[in-house]
């Protein structure tokens, strides 16, 4: 196998996830594929790949929600394919984090062209799919959390804020950054959310609630998780 990037192809097509192989190893790519949603999150998070290819139509998750998994941990670049060839479909895979979206049938110059500029425009994401500070360890491709030997049960919004507090951990999050990126705009002004929500997860996470020492509080400003 070549030294080239490495690519994910996420297809449930074996025809397509054929030509796809051969066309990228002929271009010096190295290529590693499933055919399932649920698996793809986990090669990802093993696999580390410099591009991933995700076909929108997936046997069992959608691939927009595949999509979206994986924007929770990781910026490596992310070429949709669909034979859905509808504006809405298209931006919703953008907006929803893909960088480029190709509609079947596409031939080999124009994906490889879409590759070359998917790989350009990559940006560093976290350093790693697993957070871990003293014995509390987040795995963000499972969205599983442990403390110590036990397993920690947060609600949907508990690891929303949790998740977004280790995207940014170190640096300070606004309260109205906070409420906006979790609850939406709507809710900017609603403070009393988050000293509710904190508060749940200090009790789950901290070994001392009412003396955090992962979750902190920067005084009228927001919240930091401890790095």
């Amino acid at each position: 196998m070549s030294d080239g990037p490495r690519v994910l192809v996420v297809d449930d097509e074996l025809q397509i996830r054929r030509f796809l192989r051969i066309a990228l190893e002929a271009n010096g790519y190295r290529v590693y594929e499933t055919d399932r949603g649920g698996a793809a999150v986990q090669e990802a998070a093993r696999l580390r790949p410099d591009v991933v290819i995700l076909d929108i139509g997936l046997p069992d998750m959608d691939g927009l929600e595949v999509l979206r998994r994986l924007r929770e941990w990781t910026a490596t670049p992310i070429i949709m394919l669909s034979v859905r060839d509808a504006d809405r479909d298209k931006v919703a895979a953008l907006d929803a984090g893909a960088d480029d979206y190709l509609t079947k049938p596409f031939s080999v110059d124009e994906l490889l062209a879409r590759l070359r500029v998917a790989q350009r425009h990559a940006r560093p994401g976290p350093a790693a799919a697993v957070f871990s500070q003293g014995d509390v360890v987040v795995d963000l491709s499972r969205r599983h959390v442990t403390k110590g030997d036990r397993e920690v049960k947060l609600t949907p919004t508990e690891y929303a804020l949790l998740r977004l507090l280790i995207q940014h951990a170190g640096r300070v999050l606004t309260h109205r950054q906070i409420l906006k990126e979790v609850w939406g705009p709507e809710y900017m002004d609603e403070t009393h959310y988050l000293r509710v929500y904190f508060g749940q997860l200090r009790q789950k996470l901290e070994d001392d609630p009412a003396r955090p020492r992962l979750i902190l509080t920067e005084p009228g400003v927001g919240y930091r998780l401890a790095a």
